[in-house]
């Protein structure tokens, strides 16, 4: 195999070589450019007041003072617990709700099921802006405003959810179900024992999209919720960022920001080959 290689890469052509590293170069300038943001953001959450307008990346005096500070100036840990809440609980009902409906629309056959499935996928092309009134009277009228359930209600089950369940669903053999069928198990136990075990990386390809999305959701809980200690973090963060009057105080939001996506790069650091795995399945499928 060594050997194959190597003669497969001796036997590239100069101007394969250089279309080659053409190649690499732009990525490797592409991969900065995206990931300068983040790294000054990182940078200026550690500096002085004073070093706040300073250009090194690196700065001089690195100072912790800043993460401790904006925990004392607002409830960043009410913030923090809030957003958990909301992502973990969302995520378990989308998982739930969207994987049964992504098999029964997969794997039974009953009238109008392609016309389901495809009001379903029109619901992708309405913008979420478009929604917000019809949602904030629901809560409104309900009583949900202010409260964890409003924030949560509009997302329980998505539309993409039940598409890329569908699909995974649908690549599994009917004869390995049908079997399981003829073995005398019921629907839900060949969903959990067969089916789901089948589509895992499906699966935590929709907890992973699922979890991010509602980590970052900004619209609708800046709409539906009003009191400060209620506030999701990227609302917390807005909010927070409104009340400081002094512009050195730009590093506080740094701070603040960069512990807001800190779980989220390191959720994608973990399951980066999940979620790899998923997508280029639901590419093949």
């Amino acid at each position: 195999m060594s050997s194959s290689r190597a003669y497969r890469t001796s036997d590239k052509s100069p101007a394969d070589k250089l279309r080659t590293a053409l190649i690499y170069l732009l990525l490797t300038i592409g991969v900065g450019i995206m990931l300068f943001p983040f790294l000054w953001m990182v940078a200026t959450s550690f500096k002085l007041p004073q070093d706040v307008y300073n250009l090194r990346l690196i700065p001089e005096t690195m100072t912790f003072d800043n993460y401790t500070a904006i925990f004392k100036k607002a409830p960043f840990g009410n913030w923090i617990k809030n957003t958990l809440i909301i992502s973990l609980i969302a995520t378990a009902t989308v998982v739930v709700f969207d994987t049964a409906a992504g098999y029964v629309l997969a794997k039974f056959s009953f009238f109008g099921k392609q016309v389901i499935f495809l009001i379903i996928i029109s619901t992708l092309m309405v913008p979420t802006e478009m929604l917000i009134i019809p949602w904030y009277l629901i809560a409104n009228d309900l009583g949900w405003s202010d409260t964890y359930w409003g924030v949560l209600f509009p997302g329980i089950i998505t539309a993409f959810g039940i598409f890329l369940m569908r699909q995974f669903m649908d690549s599994i053999p009917s004869d390995l179900l049908d079997a399981a069928r003829i073995d005398g198990l019921n629907e839900w136990r060949i969903l959990s024992h067969i089916a789901i075990p089948l589509v895992k990386p499906a699966i935590v390809t929709l907890i992973i999209l699922t979890f991010i999305g509602n980590w970052n959701q900004f619209i609708w809980p800046l709409i539906v919720l009003q009191t400060e200690a209620k506030f999701t973090l990227p609302v917390g963060i807005v909010y927070f960022s409104s009340e400081l009057k002094d512009t050195s105080n730009w590093i506080l939001i740094m701070a603040g920001t960069t512990i807001s996506i800190a779980p989220l790069i390191l959720l994608f650091l973990v399951f980066q080959k999940q979620i790899i795995r998923g997508i280029a399945l639901s590419g093949m499928k």
